[in-house]
């Protein structure tokens, strides 16, 4: 436990990964501040120091876990032509259901509060479905432009394909349900080795 007044490094990130611990092991209503500062191993009021409350807690480790999954799909057009493409586009698919995916958008479907500010927020432009969509059909384009994906295969489509159900498998999963990762790599070659 961190003593009092001593600063806590990378606090969000510490707080962020006790709660995805939380949710996944006990489920999204065992989520309380008390529960994620304990899992954190540091001072009771940490969380409430740096967050306006829980919800708005939720609603940026969820903004916070969509931005890793964009920024990691904007890397997709520097791997045009290296490794497989349905390698490369289940890496992206797949970071989605890291760190807890479908348990902590369980979580954000019970906080309406937080449900709210993710909007806001990706109203507002903060990276998320849709620029993860748009790094997708960028990289198909190269790849088609390299011959390595099929001029049948329209980028666009299976960018929203991707990405819509990636959606779908997290809103349909929670602990103790199948694990969503094999139908979206199954998704995935279908669509672009077909």
């Amino acid at each position: 436990m961190s003593p009092r007044g001593v600063a806590t490094p990378d606090v969000r990130e510490r707080l962020f990964a006790a709660a995805e611990r939380v949710v996944t092991r006990d489920g999204p209503g065992a989520l309380t501040s008390r529960a994620v500062t304990t899992e954190a191993g540091c001072a009771k009021g940490l969380l409430h120091a740096h967050f306006a409350g829980l919800d708005e807690f939720v609603a940026e480790l969820c903004l916070d876990r969509f931005a890793r999954t964009a920024a990691k799909a904007g890397e997709l057009r520097g791997l045009a032509g290296q490794g497989t493409v349905a390698r490369n586009l289940d890496a992206v698919a797949l970071a989605l259901f890291d760190s807890g995916g479908p348990a902590i958008s369980g979580l954000a479907m019970t906080r309406p509060a937080a449900t709210l500010r993710i909007r806001q927020a990706l109203e507002g432009g903060a990276p998320g479905f849709t620029a993860i969509q748009e790094a997708i059909t960028g990289y198909l384009e190269a790849e088609r432009g390299l011959g390595r994906v099929p001029e049948s295969v329209d980028p666009h489509t299976v960018a929203l394909a991707v990405v819509g159900t990636a959606h779908h498998l997290l809103m349909t999963s929670w602990p103790g349900t199948p694990d969503p990762r094999p139908p979206m790599k199954r998704l995935v070659a279908a669509l672009v080795e077909g």
